[in-house]
């Protein structure tokens, strides 16, 4: 299994804009797509700009499925708009232990 950890920083006005659109995003992978076996998305809690999100997907093609997803492209736009420039990183990984939400 992959797992993908993203964390980024969100620009102050756009707060509201990118819980909004990051909240639709999760719904909508988790959802509708079967190789998605969690999406999760947390803040930090000392800078309430600061977002970290974990997924597990059941392989590499469940990934690249996932970034071509219709939803995936709506949620770039908002990110591109609320997202700090800059402060999106992304690190692609192997799961090595895993408990819940189907992941093992």
């Amino acid at each position: 299994m992959l797992t993908l950890t993203v964390s980024l920083q969100v620009r102050p006005e756009r707060h509201a804009d990118f819980v909004a659109a990051i909240t639709e995003n999760a719904r909508r992978t988790f959802a509708d797509e079967p190789g998605c076996l969690r999406f999760d998305v947390a803040r930090d809690r000392d800078d309430e700009l600061h977002y970290v999100f974990h997924e597990v997907y059941v392989d590499a093609d469940a990934l690249e499925a996932h970034r071509a997803a219709p939803h995936f492209a709506v949620w770039r736009a908002a990110a591109d708009r609320c997202v700090v420039p800059g402060s999106q990183v992304n690190t692609v990984g192997h799961l090595l232990v895993g408990h819940g939400g189907g992941a093992s």
